[in-house]
């Protein structure tokens, strides 16, 4: 019946339909992460009570000072962030998966996120305060720093001597080995204190968000995010191989350094605040090409929404599964990431062989 309503639509109405079914998921996908942000700024060791929440976000001055603390400077800052960098990494993995034309790709494929921690070892190790603004400044800069020099080395790479797609990805995946074993390095000469904070900051944790650290993460996504989207049709032409793209006329390679700079900037600064956190990047984009498909229009918001939603339950659950302590989120990622991502994989297949 469906079928036979269908052939007797025109093609003009049957596109409308279909954008209208994927602006429909794209708003479940939002009410959903609206869900689960709430869910998340309720969950926490303080056991405060939902109405109390409800009414301190009305109302803050109507709550007695420890409980405004804990909601506002706490479990807000806690809760946007993990919003934020999730937006960011899936934003960030959706742009590489389709530039780079790998399935596999992610802000770690590229040994961005190694870089990052050698920074933030680095500042560690050697006590750097950022000329006397203090470590709360100098580690997620220099963790930046070393996300950018990473950036900077495989741009030099893709636009000095053009290389292909392949071959930047094998310079990512050497590059990542190079940096872990700088930080092996680093780690060996690190006293006890040190190495603890080191092993600390690599695990990821969302404890260190602040709002001024919120507002950059966000001008960031935002600025990314629109500049990104301005550029949907030129990707989706990308999915449908080089030669379609340029024959439509897009500058393949041009593309592809602008997009790796976007996810230079969205991934350098997120990770810079909270440390190490796998599988979000790669996880999100797949999940949203599963429901959406390859029209970038609608790909690469429900990449940033599948990111954020991905990072806030794993929020929840770094504060449910073992009661009165919150477990640094980086490991709930990984946990959680690789059995999912598996099971995507093999739904792919599965629907693929039938």
């Amino acid at each position: 019946m469906n079928a036979l309503l269908m052939n007797n639509l025109s093609l003009a109405q049957r596109y409308a339909a279909q954008v209208r079914r994927r602006l429909t998921v794209l708003a479940l996908l939002l009410l959903a992460l609206l869900l689960v942000f709430a869910a998340d700024l309720g969950t926490g060791p303080s056991g405060i009570a939902w109405s109390t929440v409800w009414q301190g976000l009305l109302a803050p001055q109507a709550l007695d000072e420890g409980t405004r603390v804990i909601l506002w400077d706490v479990r807000l800052p806690y809760a946007v962030m993990a919003v934020l960098v999730g937006a960011a990494l899936g934003l960030a993995g959706a742009q590489m998966q389709t530039v780079l034309n790998n399935p596999l790709a992610s802000p770690f494929t590229l040994g961005l996120s190694a870089a990052a921690t050698v920074g933030a070892s680095l500042a560690i190790v050697t006590g750097f305060t950022a000329w006397g603004l203090g470590p709360d400044i100098a580690l997620p800069l220099c963790a930046f720093g070393g996300a950018v020099v990473a950036a900077l080395l495989i741009h030099l790479l893709a636009w000095r001597w053009g290389a292909s797609v392949n071959a930047v990805v094998l310079f990512g995946i050497a590059l990542m080995f190079s940096f872990e074993a700088l930080l092996w390095l680093l780690q060996f000469l690190a006293d006890s204190n040190a190495l603890q904070q080191i092993v600390f900051w690599s695990m990821g944790s969302l404890g260190r968000s602040t709002w001024p650290k919120i507002g950059i993460l966000a001008t960031v996504v935002l600025v990314c995010a629109a500049w990104t989207q301005s550029q949907a049709w030129a990707m989706t032409a990308l999915r449908s191989g080089e030669d379609h793209a340029r024959s439509s006329g897009v500058d393949v390679e041009r593309l592809r350094l602008v997009s790796l700079v976007r996810v230079s900037l969205l991934s350098g600064t997120a990770l810079a605040f909270v440390g190490t956190i796998g599988f979000v990047g790669l996880v999100g984009p797949h999940i949203a090409r599963l429901i959406l498909g390859e029209d970038h229009r609608f790909y690469l918001p429900a990449s940033a929404l599948a990111g954020a939603l991905m990072l806030s339950c794993a929020s929840i659950l770094s504060k449910v599964l073992l009661p009165g302590v919150v477990l640094p989120i980086g490991i709930v990622t990984a946990l959680v990431g690789v059995p999912v991502f598996m099971l995507l994989v093999l739904r792919h297949q599965g629907g693929l062989r039938a």
